[in-house]
């Protein structure tokens, strides 16, 4: 599984109309599943005409885009103050926890979701997830503040491991039932704290750490 295609049209801020489309579809997901949902069913349910949802969302999978920004606003939402003194992985993981935990009530949905995304007979779907995939983790780097500059070499070592990691808890996070998702945090955090033992040897990070600690 990988992730979100979002369209130009859909990357504004979400309005309570567009809300109140991607809620209902979700609510009929969580009794039909995602692949029965049709947005003339929603249309119907909200008393809405279809010709109006039209304007808004072109099918199902513009749907579906809307409802993973979420994920991403979870992300980017106000941190607390002294998030800037807390370590990088720390700040990761507050921030990758927050995409899962953004979705946690509507677990199978989310993934039903993404699996029709990558249906492969269907390319004008999963093919932008690789991009978005990427865009994701982009925002995770600006989200949790990461930084390296883009096109550095640690730049570059932190979007591959943080995308190993993603889609990594990902996998485990799609048949999490622990209460809390215990199990997706656990392996979060187990993982950035393998990373963290290794991003020491990248080129560059050892040299800040030492200009750091002569602050001190």
């Amino acid at each position: 599984m990988t992730m979100i295609a979002i369209q130009d049209s859909s990357t504004s801020e979400a309005s309570p109309f567009a809300d109140r489309i991607v809620d209902e579809a979700v609510r009929q997901a969580e009794t039909h599943g995602w692949r029965a949902v049709r947005l003339s069913e929603v249309a119907r349910s909200l008393e809405l005409p279809m010709s109006v949802v039209l304007e808004r969302f072109r099918d199902m999978d513009d749907v579906a885009n809307a409802w993973f920004q979420r994920g991403w606003r979870a992300m980017l939402a106000a941190k607390p103050d002294t998030f800037d003194d807390w370590p990088e992985r720390v700040r990761i993981e507050h921030c990758l926890q927050a995409w899962f935990d953004a979705y946690a009530a509507h677990r199978q949905v989310t993934v039903q979701m993404l699996k029709a995304k990558a249906h492969l007979p269907h390319p004008h779907t999963w093919v932008p997830m690789v991009f978005d995939l990427s865009r994701t983790v982009q925002w995770l780097r600006e989200a949790a503040r990461l930084e390296a500059r883009y096109g550095t070499r640690r730049a570059q070592v932190e979007e591959m491991a943080l995308t190993s990691l993603f889609l990594a808890a990902l996998a485990v996070w799609a048949s999490d039932t622990s209460e809390g998702q215990r199990r997706t945090r656990r392996f979060i955090e187990k993982r950035l704290k393998r990373g963290e033992s290794w991003m020491k040897w990248v080129p560059g990070v050892a040299h800040r750490r030492h200009h750091a600690e002569a602050q001190l």
